[in-house]
This record gives structure tokens, C-alpha cells and sequence, in this order.
């Protein structure tokens, strides 16, 4: 895959728009009833956007931005779902009052001039 390399300018506005629709999708998440405990938790294995918790249920919430919603969904790669697998982890190990929930894997998908899509148990544990 031939790649064009992106200018300083061009990843400070894609870093500004994934911000944008990381605080998007946590209002949204809040919105039906979801409580964010962790937002872009990083640690040496890798990146979490959100972490959110509803009842009996930890969620580690990979959002994507993309214009095309099609396109969001496609974005999230094995690579980084096994890096997403590691960090969530250790951000469990961390927090021993959340050890007794089920943990489940999500995606929101942002696209502009549409509502964010939450997409329960993207992925599993393989």
C-alpha cells in the first residue's frame, strides 16, 4: 500500500477532528445512560479512547472518524484491536472493584451531519 505522507498541518487537523468526535461520542454514550470512567487512557501497551461503565458491563470504546460511515467501520484492524486487548488489561489489573463485570469490546462511529453510531461487542476475545 503506497501511502502519501501527510503534513504537519494535515495531522494536527485529523488530531483535532478525532478529538472532536471522542468528546462527541462520550456525550452521546452519557446520553443513554452510560458513565465514562477513562477518556484516551494510554499506557505502554497501547490506547484506549473511552472506557465507559453501564451496570454490569465495562465497555473499552474505539472511536473513529471518518466522512463516510462505511468507512469508520472498517478502520479498526486486528493490530489495534489486540492492542486495545492489552491495555484493557492492565487498566483492569488497575481497578479491582470492576473485576466482578463483563467486559465487552464497542465501537462508535463518527460521521459528520449524522447522529454517532454505537456498535455493542465490535469484536470479541479470540
Amino acid at each position: 500500500m503506497n501511502r502519501r505522507r501527510t503534513t504537519p498541518e494535515e495531522r494536527r487537523r485529523a488530531l483535532r477532528a478525532g478529538r472532536r468526535a471522542e468528546t462527541l461520542a462520550a456525550l452521546f454514550l452519557m446520553a443513554r445512560g452510560w458513565r465514562i470512567l477513562a477518556r484516551d487512557w494510554r499506557c505502554k501497551s497501547g490506547e484506549i479512547d473511552l472506557v465507559a461503565r453501564r451496570r454490569h458491563i465495562v465497555a473499552f470504546i474505539e472511536v473513529k472518524y471518518r466522512p463516510e460511515p462505511g468507512e469508520a467501520g472498517e478502520a479498526i484492524r486486528p493490530r489495534q484491536r489486540e492492542r486495545i486487548l492489552r491495555a484493557a488489561g492492565l487498566f483492569m489489573a488497575g481497578r479491582p472493584a470492576l473485576a466482578g463485570l463483563d467486559i465487552r469490546f464497542d465501537a462508535v462511529l463518527v460521521s459528520p451531519w449524522r447522529l454517532p453510531r454505537h456498535i455493542a461487542d465490535a469484536w470479541r476475545i479470540e
